[in-house]
């Protein structure tokens, strides 16, 4: 190598040295301001104390940060700063943090505070008694209990927190509380985002307004805008309403709800529940409606009603509650089954309506299958039109009307394929105990009778027409018909009684459709294919504050004075590990329900 070249080398060298010397020096502690300052035999050697005067505080400036305080004491070797009174420490423009106290260690970037510490950035305010702030990573944390308070979500405080500046997020844990002038949030860890308000709930939660309260163990809450979403057991209290599902999505300025997956909505005011795997709920309207294997149970003391279509609304204060069933309706009880197109329920005035569909013509064979059909014991009613009346106190059936095309038909005990019928205009029939005992045919009233002595051999089979008829029913069996206004009828031996006219005119058996149990209410239902649902991940607990890279750059400070005390190593956070929250589902709801149960 040349003279010449080795001189270049050489100078190269040494104003790289050069600078990175200068560059480390320029890393440490600016001292912009200290009207006073002396040295203290009673504070170690290279040790400096600084006061104000009456006009301006100490001042310090270190790497974009401004550090005021009415006294301090700079520990100029360690390059560390104890900092007494009035305490302020501002980064850029938009974080400040004051304290009575702060130590700030230039070559860890840590700093802690205590007493009365307040930490300000544009959306939130921070205030707790110590606080430890890392500025490499851009965080602040506590573990003694602090408060932030934003003006549009409200004051949250928790056991420990930490502030994440690069994200604007905090995380909150244990004993986590959030109160707003509408509600208050409990929970056991959170998530929060000042700049758009965003809440992130793990674990037990509870949102507790003035008319409604939500529980979920993991959950999403807009704070800006009153509305989220929660999973895992979540559930939603509305007065006398609780609405529980996979899924649930609130809205508390709309007070709306709604509802996904293995829903149950309770009103403990009507003794009803209402199931399916879709749902909304209008608290304000009082409404509500259920679709994706709708299901709707009066809940009585004895024997609970079933009701289940394709979709379920029910609306009305609970004073006066009504109940709509559509399309291909269907109801049952231990005594009783129906179907229908659409059944409307008032249950004030203990009013069941089974609905002819309307939409189809009469001669649809469609429209046939939706019309509506009643089954009490063995009897079966049809007709275009079907009123069941009943006493909501006394849970007892009181009476039914069937409008337009009557039809009773019961089959008969011994003989094959024969059945009892009754057809008129119209037919009412009256209850004792649940049991029809009572039926009145009016106008155009026809009837085929199989008749039996007390030795059920048959006599014969009896035909008749008449303006009506009234029939007396005894433990289920016909005993007695009256015929009013007959206009002719006969009784025929059973080998004289051609088969064509076994049947009357409109004769429709339908027997095979009649749900035995609750779950043949479901029977015909197409393949039920649900969504998905994810909602947030399991809970990851955050890495600790103090991590091996904090307690890398505390050591890393110590080395350069190993005869003293290492100053950055002082008023570290104790470790405070946080467990992963244990999981707690629910198991999915298959919809299988037992006939003794109030449930789906």
């Amino acid at each position: 190598m040349s003279l010449k070249h080795f001189k270049n080398l050489l100078f190269l060298v040494c104003f790289t040295i050069v600078n990175f010397s200068f560059g480390q020096e320029k890393q440490k502690i600016t001292i912009e301001h200290a009207p006073i300052s002396y040295t203290d035999p009673k504070i170690e050697d290279g040790a400096n104390v600084f006061l104000r005067d009456k006009s301006q505080q100490v001042h310090f400036i270190h790497k974009g940060v401004n550090l005021w305080c009415d006294k301090a004491v700079y520990y100029q070797d360690q390059d560390f700063i104890e900092a007494y009174s009035n305490v302020v420490m501002k980064q850029g423009d938009t974080i400040q943090m004051v304290a009575k106290y702060l130590e700030y260690s230039g070559k860890t970037q840590l700093a802690f505070a205590s007493g009365d510490v307040v930490l300000t950035e544009p959306q939130s305010t921070l205030k707790t008694d110590t606080l430890h702030f890392d500025r490499i990573k851009q965080q602040a944390y506590y573990n003694t209990g602090g408060t932030v308070v934003r003006d549009s979500s409200g004051t949250i405080t928790s056991q420990i927190g930490r502030y994440y500046m690069n994200t604007s997020k905090y995380q909150f844990v244990k004993d986590v509380v959030l109160v707003n002038p509408d509600y208050t949030l409990n929970t056991d860890r959170l998530d929060f985002f000042t700049e758009n308000g965003h809440a992130y709930l793990f674990g037990p939660s509870t949102i507790t307004g003035e008319t409604n309260k939500v529980y979920c163990e993991r959950g999403f809450y807009d704070t800006n805008n009153d509305i989220g979403n929660f999973q895992r057991n979540a559930k939603i209290d509305y007065d006398y309403r609780t609405v529980e599902g996979d899924s649930l999505y609130f809205d508390r300025n709309k007070n709306f709800a709604s509802a996904t997956n293995n829903i149950t909505v309770t009103d403990t005011l009507n003794k009803s529940i209402v199931k399916g795997h879709y749902a909304e709920v209008w608290r304000a309207k009082d409404s509500m409606y259920i679709t994706k294997r709708a299901l709707a149970i009066t809940v009585q003391e004895k024997d609970s009603i079933y009701m289940h279509s394709d979709t379920i609304m029910v609306t009305g204060k609970p004073e006066h509650r009504i109940t709509r069933a559509y399309y291909n309706a269907r109801l049952y009880k231990s005594d009783m089954a129906g179907k229908s197109d659409s059944i409307h329920v008032d249950h004030k005035l203990g009013l069941t309506e089974l609905i002819n569909l309307s939409r189809f013509s009469s001669e649809d064979a469609f429209a046939l299958k939706r019309k509506p059909v009643l089954w009490n014991i063995d009897n079966q009613m049809s007709g275009d039109t079907i009123h069941l009346i009943s006493n909501a106190k006394t849970e007892q059936l009181d009476s039914l009307k069937v409008f337009e095309n009557a039809f009773l038909i019961s089959k008969d005990t011994i003989s094959k394929d024969a059945f009892n019928q009754i057809k008129g205009q119209r037919l009412i029939g009256l209850f004792k105990d649940n049991e029809l005992y009572n039926v009145d045919v009016i106008k155009n009233a026809e009837t085929i009778r199989y008749l039996r002595n007390d030795d059920n051999e048959l006599i014969g089979i009896q035909k008749s027409k008449s303006g009506s008829i009234n029939v007396k029913i005894i433990e289920q069996v016909v005993d007695e018909v009256r015929f009013i206004n007959q206009i002719d009828g006969n009784i025929f031996p059973e080998a004289d009684f051609p088969n064509s006219g076994k049947k009357l005119r409109g004769f429709d058996w339908r027997g095979e459709e009649r749900p035995s149990s609750v779950e043949d209410l479901f029977k015909d239902d197409p393949p039920l294919d649900l969504p998905i649902i994810k909602g947030l991940e399991d809970y990851v607990p955050p890495e600790e504050f103090l991590d091996s890279d904090v307690t890398k750059r505390v050591e890393v400070a110590g080395k350069a004075t190993p005869n003293k005390t290492n100053k950055a190593a002082r008023n570290l956070p104790k470790k405070t590990p946080v467990l992963p929250l244990q999981q707690n589902l629910k198991p999915s709801d298959s919809l299988k329900v037992k006939t003794k149960k109030a449930g789906q």
